[in-house]
């Protein structure tokens, strides 16, 4: 079996910006086992898996792994699958539609840009959390920390968010991944995400902590729309809106190679 791997930059507009996916579309689902060895082989943030769903009104089935372990929910990686089907396996749809752990994810092609259509995930103030949290940000000042799928810890301007130096193992006891986040200068508000218990110290840019993010700045700043960038090494600029029980998320890619593997399948069996 022969399989063909895309890599993307997601949320940028040029090379070696934004965040990389590795996209792997697929005709019928391989092993699981097999799924999480190549995204560990990989080696990025996420590898994205999609094959023609069964479901009505879905397109494509879609499944994320870290090189460490399945995720319910990534956004670059499925910005950058949207952008393989759109712009490489040449859809003349103008819209898509993948089937989720997380539900149905539409993905829009609109001048220029790729726009998702993602669940908006409130997180809640919390007044308990681990002892390890705060210090294994370096103890900054805070103005809260909340939750939903990650702790998300508010910082109190964009400095704090940009010179913030973790301490990964520290943060491993944590146990769950953390956004830091503050309002920004020239965007409306910028954050990181951390994830050493998935195999990610830092990623560069992250569309599901968008899913949180974005009702949770839509109700501080009161507005629907807003910018926002995430302050990693590559950096990233995402447009962001609020919907209801939705979010949408907007971006662009590039695609930087492809490569086709042979005999994986078959090399995983005869070990």
């Amino acid at each position: 079996m022969k399989l063909t791997l895309y890599q993307i930059d997601a949320f940028a507009d040029k090379l070696f910006c934004g965040n990389p996916a590795a996209v792997m579309p697929l005709k019928k689902w391989i092993d699981e086992q097999l799924m999480q060895q190549l995204a560990m082989e990989n080696n990025l943030a996420e590898t994205a898996f999609f094959v023609p769903s069964k479901t009505k009104g879905m397109d494509f089935d879609i499944r994320w792994f870290t090189p460490a372990l399945e995720i319910n929910l990534c956004g670059h990686a499925t910005l950058a699958s949207a952008y393989v089907v759109f712009e490489l396996l040449k859809t003349k749809k103008k819209k898509i539609v993948f089937n989720s752990k997380s539900g149905s994810l539409i993905v829009y092609k609109k001048k220029g840009q790729l726009h998702m259509d993602f669940p908006s995930w409130p997180p809640e103030r919390i007044a308990e959390y681990p002892d390890e949290l705060l210090p294994s940000l370096g103890n900054p000042e805070i103005t809260g920390v909340y939750q939903n799928r990650e702790y998300i810890v508010e910082l109190l301007n964009e400095e704090a968010v940009k010179n913030c130096n973790p301490d990964f193992s520290l943060m491993k006891k944590v146990n769950r991944m953390v956004i830091i986040t503050a309002p920004g200068k020239q965007v409306d508000f910028v954050s990181r995400f951390f994830a050493p218990t998935a195999g990610i110290d830092e990623d560069p840019v992250t569309g599901s902590a968008h899913s949180q993010l974005i009702p949770f700045w839509s109700e501080k700043l009161g507005k629907k729309k807003m910018t926002a960038k995430q302050l990693s090494k590559r950096g990233g600029d995402i447009y962001c809106e609020q919907n209801g029980e939705r979010v949408m998320m907007g971006g662009q890619c590039v695609f930087l190679h492809e490569r086709t593997s042979g005999n994986c399948v078959a090399l995983l069996k005869s070990n």
